[in-house]
């Protein structure tokens, strides 16, 4: 299960609604290999899902994974923050053994 606060919901509605062309799209949550840590974290719009793909349904938003990236998000939640060094999305990734100082990047 991939989940989002409250938080990181209203962004996100509130991204897509100022883009008429991302219209009812679902989040797109991916891993990939670099960092400072080892993996990254991806996100971005996206309205296609394939056979291989879960979905997840979180606050009214449609949440897609590949097979391989869910077994390194399982139980990750995502929040939105804003503070003194910018303002963005932050995984709270309870598989995470280390994250990089930034927190965009982590290792299992």
């Amino acid at each position: 299960m991939l989940t989002l606060t409250d938080r990181a919901a209203e962004k996100v509605k509130e991204i897509r609604d100022a883009d008429d062309s991302l219209n009812e799209q679902g989040l797109r949550v991916r891993v990939i290999g670099g960092g400072c840590a080892g993996f990254s974290y991806d996100l971005f719009f996206e309205d296609e899902t394939t056979e291989m793909d879960q979905t997840f349904t979180s606050h009214g938003i449609s949440i897609y994974v590949d097979m391989m990236s869910a077994q390194y998000v399982e139980g990750t939640e995502i929040d939105y923050v804003e503070g003194l060094q910018g303002a963005g999305f932050k995984f709270v990734n309870p598989q995470a053994k280390q994250t990089c100082g930034c927190g965009s990047s982590f290792a299992t």
